[in-house]
């Protein structure tokens, strides 16, 4: 081999993925290592920055080497990625002090946000940021660690999310993305590009990392870092992003009106708009890169439920796709494959972690509604798969509402493999959905985005379109008829049982 190569590594909830590709994009060899999510309580998501995030990226960065046989110094650049935003508060030899709170799964700061929202009001802090103070916003839970753990927040020396630990794992410096800064509310200030003058309520701005574009090369390899990844030393280092934002250009979600939709262990979407946008239910912010900007949202459950639903109620579907070789998920699919549209009057709202976007109600409680003696197993499967399809069909009215013009949805992720849930939520809404020949995800978008940070592309609409469509799923309008009064009791489920779920 010879050339250029290119290091993309993802650290994602349940799993790392790693891809190494050539100049020209083609995908040389992957790897992918699995590990868990902590919840010590409740509400509570965790992972320990050292033995799961750098030490995922070590194995796969040392794996990746060894599959392609390549020399480490043909390697030009290497980018990464991690679950944002995360809090980690770490000292000033990058120790971390605790572990890291993770994304908007972990609802342990809704007093920190009733703080915030009535020391500087609600609608003011929506005008400022253009994205509502949710379980989703790390400064909140700086807050926390300031209230409840003063201790680890004395002698903290920086407050920072997974990639902003890798790169400097890797370079010694710290930085972070716009397109994850601006998810620190009420910490970054959009219109300035830049982190708040004063930011001391919640801590000293010094404390934060230096906001930087995600196609900028920040440092390069260490020593240190080269001993223990493999990597050469001086190989080129881009400032990393969140998973989202890089399984957004792994399939040449670039322009105004490209949207991504992510099946991940959560939903993830993002949509490419023209300007800044607010909208009182979504996330607003920059996009990756300068003069680019983004309409986000976020579902708390999509593939952790379905791994719920495997562990708890099909032990004999996983014995037998380990027996005979098979994925469990394609076998619970097929199970399901005859169950009408509607699942026979059953609904699911998949809000086991409370939610996230467009209700926003990290009290928010999961509910199976509508069961009688005839349904079974299966039955409830699917209204899970419908459950997840209601909600993100939710964010495609809101987009045609606030008229962001969608003109293309990108489907990735780990769910994509599952057609009938592919086929479910394109008839839940309508909407087309196009699946890119390469569907690896988060890591080959970081290793896109290294090889246009290292110069290999001239912009991000150059790099768009190597993206090769592999396969496309369109509604089925008989049955986007059937779902019409599904889709409103599904709304309607949520609004009367509201109180309920905030009462306990």
């Amino acid at each position: 081999m010879s050339g250029k190569y290119y290091v993309g590594i993802d650290i994602g909830t349940y799993e790392s993925k790693g891809a190494l590709v050539d100049e020209n994009a083609n995908l040389i060899t992957s790897y992918t290592c699995q590990h868990l999510m902590e919840s010590p309580r409740p509400g509570w998501a965790e992972h320990d920055a050292e033995s799961t995030w750098w030490a995922d990226f070590c194995e796969i960065s040392n794996m990746l080497i060894d599959k392609s046989k390549i020399d480490p110094h043909d390697i030009a650049a290497v980018g990464c990625s991690t679950i944002a935003p995360c809090c980690l508060p770490v000292d000033a030899s990058l120790k971390p002090l605790r572990k890291a709170i993770l994304y908007g799964i972990d609802v342990r700061a809704t007093e920190e946000i009733d703080f915030l929202e009535k020391k500087y009001g609600k609608r003011e802090l929506f005008e400022r940021y253009g994205t509502p103070l949710t379980t989703q916003s790390a400064g909140a839970k700086v807050l926390w660690i300031k209230n409840k753990e003063p201790d680890v927040f004395a002698k903290a020396d920086k407050f920072i999310t997974g990639s902003t630990y890798l790169v400097a794992k890797l370079t010694g410096n710290f930085v972070i993305d716009h397109y994850t800064a601006a998810t620190w509310v009420p910490l970054y200030n959009v219109a300035a590009c830049d982190w708040e003058a004063d930011t001391s309520l919640i801590c000293e701005r010094k404390k934060l990392a230096e906001c930087r574009w995600t196609n900028e090369i920040v440092g390069t390899v260490r020593d240190a870092a080269s001993r223990e990844t493999g990597l050469a030393v001086g190989t080129k280092v881009m400032s990393g992003t969140a998973d989202a934002s890089a399984e957004a250009i792994s399939v040449g979600v670039t322009e105004p009106g490209d949207m991504m939709l992510m099946y991940g262990s959560s939903i993830f979407i993002i949509h490419v708009v023209k300007k800044f946008t607010r909208d009182e239910r979504l996330w607003a912010g920059p996009y990756l890169f300068p003069g680019t900007y983004s309409v986000a949202a976020g579902m708390s459950c999509a593939g952790t439920l379905t791994r719920w639903f495997r562990d708890n109620f099909s032990p004999d579907i996983v014995s037998m796709a380990e027996k005979d070789g098979q994925n469990v998920y394609a076998l619970l699919a097929e199970t399901a494959r005859d169950i009408s549209p509607g699942s026979d009057g059953l609904t699911v709202l998949p809000y086991f972690s409370g939610e996230r976007t467009p209700i926003n109600d990290p009290l928010a409680k999961g509910l199976i509604f509508g069961l009688n003696l005839h349904h079974t197993r299966e039955h409830i499967y699917n209204a899970i798969l419908e459950g997840v399809g209601y909600g993100i069909d939710q964010h495609f009215e809101i987009f045609d509402k606030i008229g962001l013009g969608t003109c293309k949805v990108m489907a990735v992720g780990g769910g994509v493999k599952n057609a009938k849930w592919l086929q479910c939520v394109t008839d839940i809404s309508g909407k087309t959905q196009h699946v890119a020949e390469i569907n690896m995800g988060a890591a080959y978008g970081d290793a896109l985005l290294a090889a246009l940070s290292d110069g290999r592309y001239n912009d991000q609409r150059e790099l768009a379109r190597i993206i090769k469509i592999k396969s496309s799923v369109h509604p089925d309008d008989s049955r986007h008829g059937i779902y019409g009064p599904y889709k409103e009791r599904y709304r309607a489920l949520y609004l009367a049982t509201r109180d309920i779920m905030h009462s306990y």
